[in-house]
């Protein structure tokens, strides 16, 4: 979502007209999200007049409004080329400029052609002639020379040829892309264990039904399994017998037609697996909480380490970079992700529910259950709150508090979040719709800006997610928030009322010792007024980075572990 600068009202809506042309905005932005910031500027004004809508009539208006939000499509694609990826599930799919490099893939592309993002293109397993005849097709496509394209190549090595199909790809800004489309077969990551469990199969069984779906012969399946034709063939026998189908060819198209559901499950029943082949595949975990709700929770580390529980944050963003999980396993670190009520596969609460003291109420069931008796505490902004709330309630369970990129009570914030607060105190409905809508654009548009907007898009914030770890980390653990099938608008701007609350009395009252650790160029906490708020809590401290903004949770990993490893868990002995 872009700000644009304005020098007065959206254009034609004179200062009497304020009401009907909030009106007709936010019906522009239900069919339009890329409205949303004249939307937002009227709305500042009409703050600042006063009501321009009786409250119970600005509030049916976005409702039906909201109706129309959700049923707008993604485009195809965003700035960051990720949803043409995204809607591609089962097949091998790859973003090219078709000059050096390939921009990204998907996991398919990955598993079939040992490719990962910022690989050449001369790193696809095809004869160096044919990468260059695919090279030119894709700029070509890329430039609309052409409108589509489609190949035939021939793997290095020999075996069947592979059909690519390439499509122009429409991006607002950068090189001109082309999304390539593979029809090789690809088998998923932990589909074997989803066979197993669905379809009562054997592994022995699952190989078999694996080389028949990668279009293998069944003497070939043979081959590479040290059996013989007739084993081979006794075996297909009892797998037909057991999925109740009655060829090979009825099984395969079975078995595709499980591999669409996998890809379309509940956000929970899957595992958030890697985009790039660094981030490694993490089973969503989950827990039957007493209220009957479904809490969901990621680790990593080492299982048998010392835990740490990490709050996401508002945006979600439920994973490390990958060398910053592999180093928390390295240093004996076992992270415990809880995914906050309303993000991922996780039930939100009660509409009356006190939202501090149910997240942190959440989070101790969790370690309850996980038998986890005392453990410090990393969170990302406001997610400080509920680490103070933890603390509260179990005094005992939380030993320290590292408060990374701190949002804190009462400090003055740029201007969209300024604006939020403000819509907070005048019409909750209004709140939900612009954020609804937000989520909406950043879904349609690509994530990356409206990410770094909510973190203020600092300098230091760009130059960090030039990192393609950091970035792939962002993009892809926000799934949980902002996702294909995940929309957490609702959770996320009952957040913000939460947040907009005064709890700086429970913030002074905590007694667990509080590192307020922040960059320099943080716009949303600048280092003046930090150490302003600090100087006044008994058991904080802060420590400014130099040339960090808001993402320093993620981008300063490293140093964050050495924090952690300081805290009293690590140091009992």
């Amino acid at each position: 979502m872009r700000r644009q600068e304005t020098d007065g009202m959206a254009p034609g809506f004179p200062e009497t007209g304020m009401a009907e042309g909030l009106l007709h905005l936010i019906y522009e932005v239900a069919l339009n999200p890329e409205h949303l910031p004249a939307l937002a500027d009227l709305w500042e004004r009409c703050l600042d007049a006063g009501p321009a809508l009786d409250p119970a009539d600005l509030a049916g208006h976005l409702a039906r409004a909201r109706r129309f939000l959700d049923q707008l499509p993604p485009l195809a694609p965003g700035d960051d080329g990720r949803l043409p990826l995204d809607a591609v599930s089962r097949a091998a799919a790859f973003l090219s400029d078709g000059i050096a490099r390939i921009f990204d893939c998907n996991g398919a592309a990955t598993a079939a052609f040992g490719i990962s993002a910022d690989v050449p293109l001369a790193a696809l397993p095809f004869d160096p002639v044919d990468v260059v005849t695919l090279s030119e097709t894709i700029r070509r496509v890329a430039r609309r020379s052409e409108s589509a394209g489609t190949l035939r190549l021939r793997p290095q090595g020999g075996g069947t040829p592979i059909v690519l199909r390439i499509s122009p790809v429409d991006r607002r800004e950068g090189r001109p892309m082309a999304l390539v489309v593979s029809a090789a077969p690809v088998w998923p990551d932990g589909f074997d264990v989803l066979l197993q469990d669905t379809l009562a199969l054997t592994r022995a069984e699952v190989e078999i039904v694996r080389g028949l779906v990668l279009g293998l012969p069944v003497r070939e399946i043979a081959a590479a399994r040290g059996r013989s034709v007739d084993t081979v063939r006794t075996q297909m026998r009892s797998i037909l017998s057991k999925t109740e189908t009655h060829s090979q060819s009825g099984l395969v198209r079975m078995v595709l037609g499980l591999m669409d559901l996998a890809g379309t499950a509940h956000p929970g029943e899957l595992s958030l697996a890697r985009r790039r082949g660094q981030l490694e595949d993490l089973p969503t975990r989950s827990l039957i909480l007493p209220d009957g709700r479904r809490l969901e929770w990621l680790e990593w580390g080492d299982p048998a380490g010392t835990p740490l529980v990490y709050m996401h944050g508002d945006f979600g963003l439920v994973r490390w970079p990958a060398p910053a999980e592999r180093a928390a396993r390295a240093s004996g670190l076992r992270a415990i992700a809880p995914i906050r009520a309303g993000y991922g596969g996780s039930d939100p609460h009660a509409p009356d529910a006190d939202l501090t003291r149910a997240v942190a109420l959440d989070v101790a069931a969790l370690l309850d259950h996980l038998g986890v008796s005392r453990t410090a505490v990393l969170t990302i902004g406001g997610d400080l709150r509920f680490a103070v709330g933890l603390s509260r309630i179990r005094p005992r369970l939380v030993s320290d508090i590292i408060a990374g990129a701190p949002e804190l009570p009462r400090l003055p914030v740029e201007r969209w979040r300024r604006l939020l607060d403000r819509t907070v105190r005048q019409s909750m409905p209004m709140l939900s719709f612009i954020i609804h809508a937000a989520f909406v654009q950043a879904r349609r548009s690509g994530k990356e800006d409206f990410l770094l907007i909510g973190a203020g898009g600092c300098a230091a914030d760009r130059a960090a997610l030039r990192d393609p770890d950091l970035r792939d980390a962002m993009l892809h653990g926000s799934a949980v928030c902002l996702g294909g099938s995940v929309l957490a608008h609702d959770a996320f701007a009952r957040a913000r009322l939460d947040a907009s609350r005064d709890w700086k009395p429970d913030l002074a009252a905590c007694q667990v010792p509080i590192l307020l650790i922040h960059g320099a160029e943080d716009p949303i906490a600048p280092p003046v007024l930090v150490a302003e708020v600090a100087a006044s809590l008994a058991s904080a401290r802060v420590e400014t980075i130099p040339a960090c903004g808001r993402l320093l949770p993620v981008a300063q990993w490293d140093l964050l572990i050495d924090r952690i490893k300081s805290a009293s868990t690590f140091n009992l002995g």
